[in-house]
């Protein structure tokens, strides 16, 4: 009982050690548990949104749209649970200009449910639920009516429809029409997409740089009144993968084995039929055709030959009245009258011969009769001229239906290429990253102040430890006083940091989340083995520095303990053998440089824990200093070009005058711009339409004239990279690279994320999903998007290649024909705000799909979330610096009190020891931050392997002024540090702390 007293009154007297390890374990298991922890619960949360509204685990899209035997075909597929037939259509109407929308048809099978908001969801024809973006932008409310209008190829499928139709119907055969929605349109609900939880309330413009969105907005109708059976997608949902996290990789694999079915025989059977369905579509519309002109030309003939035969009775009647006059005559002047009765009385019998001279003399004769037979004859002669034209026509239809109607494609699709998903993901993906990284350093700092601590407390027990020895209790027992005390401290540290780390911080970043993210039923909850594991890591390591300081001291004889530790034997320091500089030293520099390099453990364990707490700052500051710079270089410095305007193929001309007629452009390069996929060769199973696969990586495939190669260096800044250590990267000079035809270039953000380099080989996929093997000639400085740059030769020689995979034994439309070029890279006169307003007029025009202005892309790319974390990682960095050097500076008086009393004895006053103590702990912080600073550089530098983005690339920066913050920020932990020893210091009695120990 005396011994358990004993241990008591000793933690009691030790409390500020007590505080000191458990405020280290608590901001180490806050760091450990709380990052990951928000991420958690925004990945938990989000799943069971996604799996309670019916969020489709695989897409398929079709160039072609889909018909009810490729749904059937679908539902067949081994481990689908659900398949649901989507239609859409685009429309337009004018809100302060011309705007777009999908309207998207309510499935009614479960699946992509829209999540309802305000209001009711939309139940009869001609009622629709918008989403909140638009009701923010429109100003409109529920009750409000709109009427839109239909494009008339506001799809792929209307427009594979436009072309397959012998006759120019929209129809792809007999039965199969594009959806039709209803024009007139009544607002009755407010609905989250599940598709895009994109906040529009929030600060998510940081976003727009990964929209994938083809309309500003998506309304949501019921299928009553939606005509058309022709889908323009499937949505699918595959068996169990709703049990498992649509974040993990057991999803990943879960939805790849039923993607890898349907690539695998599904999808090259359906495609085939489906172009097999087109092209009887189209020979029973040319039958039908050629029927109907058979009927409408042996209708027209069957009245030529009627009044032909009605003008023939004329005619035959004067002939036959002539001739029977002729004949009367001549009996008139014979003899025989009976012979001239009977003459008279019959017609005469002409041979055909003279029948005919007669007719055409008659005819002749008559002005009204020639008439009449011209105007039969010529009818005949049109007639038989429509036709031969008809029959030309359709047999040239015939002949070039094979080649009209392209290859039908699909694409299967999971939900990476949703972009939201994909946002959503590698936003906290990215964050996590760093939740995993920085309690590294966290539990490091942590082991050396608790050895540092629990060795001086060990060893101011020196004696008492040596008197329970001889006593005859065990070591165990006498270090389960030291064990016990480490042990109740971290576990009431890591107690209140598993309350920080899981309610403090995850509150604080699903605020943040939520400004960028709508997501509902998002609510806290706690991991039990994760935050166990969190306060076991810092237990373990913390009792491993207690049981080293135990060790290192019960090793000796009671005896040995019970006598005084010899004062440690006098050396000279590196700096007495400099004899200029020392002699120059007063008194209280010499004790001052001795006393800091002599005690070489208290000099590392200073240094080296100031230098930690600098570093993490340093990192913190470097990654907001990273990304705040992230659009000025990319959009600045890379990016030369001021306007990129994009066009649908039939508008290019249109849109290339358009921008030539403003009179703003100052330089141009006309370009053709497609939305592809990059894969590392050999990394996947190489089918263009599988998308978001590992190793992929969606790009934008720039395409440049051969007479114009040169000119690409005048609108984007090429400069080679190549591979570093630890994820770093050189940057070779400017005007350097060359585009040339052996190979493409691709961006740095791409590159990196999928480990290419000069000389690998990629697989690239166009806009056309045809695939190809391209070369890489060189990595292309690129911070944010991946774009990958080809020549026009190139191009060709990739896709126009037999070898070209899902081309088979035909070429795509622009395989077979020059390329058009959609798209204008141009640099434009005027300021910045002057360039944004006319990109802004731009996408007003018809004729422009998409115009970028850099100006604004520059001004409006933001990072709030990982701001965020970085004021939060900052934050704590700076605690763990103050309970640091707070340690640190309470070992130093502990094992320097008789020091202290000397120098009180020998006449110092206050201020004099303060001074003389807290110059060793400045010199020592100042030492920790000169090495702190560059190695938060590097450490900083690794962030690129951390923060592996889709379409980002991390350039490490730190500005000169974050260097001066994280060191001044330290030095004033540091002086804050000595108001709280300085009280101690005048505390410190002469009398009780110089008697003998002995």
């Amino acid at each position: 009982m005396a011994f358990v007293k004993d241990m008591l009154r000793m933690w009691a007297h030790s409390w500020k050690r007590f505080i000191s390890i458990a405020m280290i374990t608590l901001l180490g298991v806050a760091v450990l548990t709380g990052i990951y922890a928000g991420c958690r619960d925004a990945f938990r949360s989000t799943d069971r949104f996604f799996d309670a509204q019916g969020l489709h685990d695989v897409q398929v899209l079709s160039t072609a749209g889909l018909s009810n035997g490729d749904i059937a075909a679908l539902r067949k597929v081994n481990g689908v649970a659900k398949v649901q037939a989507e239609r859409s259509q685009e429309v337009t109407f004018d809100l302060d200009g011309r705007k777009s929308a999908t309207m998207q048809e309510i499935g009614t099978n479960g699946i992509d449910q829209p999540y309802l908001q305000e209001g009711r969801m939309p139940k009869k024809a001609g009622e629709i639920a918008v989403t909140r973006k638009f009701i923010r932008d429109s100003g409109k409310h529920i009750g409000s009516r709109l009427t839109v209008t239909p494009e008339s190829a506001s799809s792929d499928t209307s427009d594979t429809s436009d072309t397959n139709g012998a006759d120019g119907t929209n129809e792809t055969n007999g039965t199969d029409e594009a959806p039709s929605f209803p024009t007139k349109l009544t607002i009755v609900g407010v609905v989250l997409d599940p598709q895009n939880l994109s906040n529009p309330d929030g600060y998510s413009a940081m976003t727009s740089f990964r929209s994938t969105a083809t309309t500003d907005y998506t309304f949501f109708a019921p299928s009553d009144g939606v005509t058309g059976t022709l889908c323009t997608s499937a949505t699918l949902l595959v068996k169990g993968a709703a049990a498992e996290s649509t974040f993990d990789e057991s999803y990943e694999n879960t939805v790849k084995q039923v993607t890898d079915r349907i690539d695998g025989t599904v999808k090259t059977d359906r495609q085939k039929a489906r172009r097999q369905e087109l092209l009887d579509a189209g020979n029973r519309k040319i039958a039908d055709a050629r029927a109907e002109a058979d009927k409408k030309f042996a209708d027209a003939q069957s009245q030529i030959d009627a009044n032909r035969q009605q003008f023939n009775q004329q005619v035959d009647q004067i002939v036959s009245m002539q001739a029977g006059a002729a004949a009367a005559g001549a009996a008139a002047n014979g003899a025989n009258a009976g012979a001239a009765a009977a003459a008279g009385a019959t017609t005469p019998q002409l041979d055909e011969t003279t029948r005919e001279t007669m007719r055409e003399t008659i005819i002749a004769a008559s002005p009204e009769l020639t008439q009449a037979k011209q105007q039969l004859d010529q009818a005949q002669s049109q007639l038989n001229e429509q036709k031969a034209s008809t029959e030309h026509t359709l047999k040239t239809k015939e002949n070039e239906l094979k080649t009209s109607i392209p290859q039908v494609r699909w694409y299967v699709q999971d939900r990476q290429s949703l972009g939201g998903f994909s946002a959503l993901k590698s936003d906290l993906d990215s964050i996590q990253s760093l939740g995993n990284a920085f309690p590294i350093v966290f539990l490091l700092v942590a082991v050396m102040m608790s050895l540092t601590a629990m060795a001086r407390m060990v060893e101011e027990d020196r004696s008492l430890i040596g008197t329970y020895v001889g006593l005859g209790y065990g070591r165990l027992a006498v270090a389960s006083r030291y064990l016990l005390f480490a042990l109740l401290a971290c576990l009431i540290g890591g107690g209140l940091g598993l309350i920080a780390g899981f309610l403090g911080i995850p509150a604080f970043l699903l605020v943040v989340l939520q400004g960028m993210y709508v997501m509902p039923g998002l609510r806290l909850e706690y991991d039990w083995l994760y935050g166990s594991l969190g306060i076991a890591l810092f237990v373990v390591g913390v009792l491993a520095a207690t049981i080293y300081a135990c060790v290192q001291e019960m090793r000796q004889t009671p005896a040995s303990l019970l006598r005084p530790k010899a004062p440690r034997a006098g050396s000279r320091i590196l700096l007495e053998r400099l004899r200029p500089v020392w002699n120059r030293m007063g008194f209280l520099s010499k004790v001052t440089a001795r006393n800091i390099f002599r005690f070489k453990s208290r000099l590392i364990m200073t240094v080296g824990g100031v230098a930690g707490c600098t570093a993490l700052i340093v990192c913190g500051l470097a990654i907001n200093d990273t990304v705040a710079d992230l659009g000025i270089k990319q959009y600045r410095d890379i990016y030369q070009y001021d306007l990129m305007v994009v066009s649908d193929d039939s508008d290019a001309s249109a849109m290339r005058t358009k921008v030539a007629s403003d009179g703003r452009v100052t330089s141009s390069l006309d370009v053709r711009i497609e939305s592809g996929d990059l894969t590392v060769a050999g990394s996947g199973d190489g089918d263009s339409g599988k998308t978001g696969s590992s190793g992929s990586e969606s790009i934008q495939l720039v395409a440049v004239p051969e007479k114009h190669l040169s000119d690409l260096g005048e609108m984007v800044t090429l400069q080679p990279v190549s591979s570093g250590i630890l994820g770093t990267s050189g940057v070779g000079k400017t005007g350097s690279l060359k585009l040339d035809d052996d190979g493409v270039i691709v961006a740095q953000s791409a590159a990196s994320a999928l480990g290419v380099k000069a000389g690998s080989k990629v697989r690239l996929t166009n806009g056309d999903g045809v695939q190809a093997t391209a070369k890489v000639s060189a990595v292309n400085r690129n911070l944010i998007g991946s774009d990958v740059y080809v020549s026009e030769t190139y191009y060709a020689k990739l896709f126009d290649s037999k070898d070209a995979k899902n081309t088979k034994n035909s070429k795509s439309s622009k395989d077979s024909e020059a390329l058009t070029w959609n798209a204008m890279l141009a640099k434009l006169s005027g300021s910045d705000a002057s360039q944004t307003d006319y990109a802004e007029s731009l996408e007003e025009d018809s004729s422009v799909m998409k115009a970028v202005s850099c100006a604004h892309m520059a001004d409006s790319f933001k990072f709030d979330l990982m701001g965020a974390v970085v004021a939060l990682i900052v934050a704590l960095a700076g605690g763990l610096a103050l309970v640091v050097l707070f340690t640190l500076a309470n070992t130093n008086v502990s094992e320097r009190v008789r020091e202290m009393a000397t120098l009180k004895v020998l006449g110092f006053f206050d201020r004099e020891v303060h001074h003389y103590v807290n110059r060793e702990m400045m010199i020592l912080t100042v030492m920790g931050v000169i090495l702190g600073l560059p190695l938060g550089r590097l450490v900083g530098g690794m962030l690129t392997m951390a923060l592996n983005m889709p379409s980002l690339y991390f350039e490490v920066e730190v500005k000169p002024l974050s260097y001066v913050i994280a060191a001044v920020a330290t030095m004033a932990f540091a002086l804050l540090v000595q108001l709280f020893v300085n009280p101690v210091l005048d505390r410190i009695d002469p009398i009780s702390s110089l008697k003998s120990v002995e």
